[in-house]
């Protein structure tokens, strides 16, 4: 079980990184050719020396045909691979666009567009390998039968990956399909930092309570220095609770992963100030920082690709108020499920229930602010926009299980209808104000029945 989280801990960060390019598939693809090619030339070559027989069905022909046959499958693919890189740049280039540079992260990380790049490029490698190995030898010229074959039923295949990725492509770039992608990896993310969080409860607590650990920190003066600058993406959290108890101490992280840090400003402190220097070594393997945010451990950065594309389709520029809507729909779908699991805890303690690290972690105000304001902002004197806001605070209310987040909601709300005065037409916003006094009603219903 150890083993599998420490695993589990270290491997998030990685996924993120290997996912988010379009170099791993494409090599993993071009080793299976290589593999595969051992295989087909070994056949060959027990076949040259007629060790064994070849099907029939098996291409023959001279060394001068087979070499003819892989050049022109050579020269297809060249071109092929062509028009396959324009096109994943053509879509990178209308996402930057109308979704906003962030979104290029989604379309990187498309699997399609990876495995079709890939199985070209392996095609194409694989026809390379075939071309050189046809050479003279004590029987006559060496021709690779079997490995010709297997390359022009590899040139069959990368046709049908073509069509597929044509429609793929046409597919993926549709904006509900872009929004609705965001809204499944921010799910998943939810769910992996509830799972954690409910891991790193202790079966015990022992030791001061963290306010007073707060306040021996906050007066501390070990300080551990950012190395470079960058967004924090990712924090062994275990790592460090494992380095603060070999030294005995507890370390205070002030940033959470999104946050932007400069070199030089310190980024933890330590108490006792005697334990910094090994706590500098530890932070150094066990955070990653670097040039852009990711989901990893980064919530919010879910949130606000969301609200980035709510906030460009309400510009006067695209003026697209349906693409918001949908952007609103996905984020109530969210919240939701944030306002049935999202519990972060900032202490984290060691095996004794000593606490060694507390970080700072995303509330839950904090999300729903996120969701919610800068949307209402743009979407001042649109009355679609503020009625489907309403709208998907009830669907929040109806989750929400303290009146602490019941408050939050009707706070949000009550900034909704208060910016439906600048809506020009009376039943317009007589439409937003119905609404209003439904959440209204509802939060009342709720407050009654916990009195009750």
């Amino acid at each position: 079980m150890a083993l599998w989280k420490w695993l589990r801990q270290h491997w998030d960060w990685r996924r993120e990184t290997l996912r988010t390019n379009l170099w791993l598939i494409p090599s993993l693809e071009v080793i299976g050719v290589m593999l595969l090619f051992t295989v087909t030339y070994l056949i060959d070559r027990a076949a040259y020396r007629s060790e064994v027989t070849l099907p029939s069905w098996v291409m023959a022909g001279t060394a001068d045909s087979g070499r003819q046959i892989l050049i022109v499958i050579a020269g297809a693919l060249v071109t092929v691979v062509g028009v396959v890189f324009s096109v994943i740049i053509v879509a990178l280039s209308l996402a930057s666009t109308q979704f906003g540079p962030r979104m290029l992260r989604t379309f990187i990380r498309d699997r399609g567009a990876q495995f079709t790049l890939g199985t070209y490029v392996a095609t194409f490698a694989y026809v390379l390998l075939a071309l050189i190995s046809i050479a003279p030898g004590s029987h006559g010229d060496f021709v690779p039968h079997l490995s010709i074959t297997v390359a022009m039923v590899g040139m069959g295949l990368d046709v049908a990956v073509l069509i597929y990725f044509i429609h793929h492509i046409t597919v993926e770039i549709q904006l509900p399909r872009v929004i609705s992608r965001i809204a499944a990896e921010l799910s998943q993310a939810i769910t992996t930092q509830s799972a954690k969080t409910r891991d790193d409860v202790p079966g015990s607590t022992v030791g001061p309570s963290a306010e007073e650990l707060l306040g021996r920190l906050e007066g501390s003066d070990g300080v551990v220095f950012v190395r470079k600058s960058g967004y924090l993406q990712f924090i062994r959290h275990q790592h460090l609770v494992r380095i603060a108890a070999k030294a005995d101490a507890t370390i205070l992280l002030p940033y959470r992963p999104g946050h932007f840090l400069v070199a030089g400003s310190g980024m933890a402190r330590v108490w006792p100030p005697e334990a910094a220097p090994v706590v500098q070594r530890a932070l150094a393997k066990a955070e990653v920082t670097g040039h852009a945010r990711t989901l990893a451990q980064d919530i919010s950065f879910g949130v606000d690709q969301l609200v980035e594309i709510a906030i460009r389709a309400l510009s006067p520029a695209i003026n697209d108020t349906f693409t918001a809507m949908t952007c609103i729909d996905w984020l109530s779908s969210s919240l939701c499920r944030i306002t049935d699991h999202w519990d972060p805890s900032g202490v984290h303690r060691d095996g004794e229930g000593v606490i060694r690290v507390i970080s700072t972690e995303v509330g839950y105000d904090r999300l729903v602010q996120r969701s919610f304001e800068k949307i209402r902002q743009a979407g001042s004197g649109m009355p679609a926009v503020m009625i489907r806001q309403l709208e998907a605070l009830t669907k929040i209310m109806e989750r929400a299980t303290t009146t602490e987040q019941r408050a939050l909601l009707l706070h949000q709300a009550a900034m909704i209808h208060e910016a439906s005065g600048s809506i020009p037409e009376p039943s317009d916003r007589a439409d937003v104000t119905r609404r209003y006094e439904a959440l209204r009603a509802l939060h009342a219903d709720r407050a009654e029945a916990l009195v009750g």
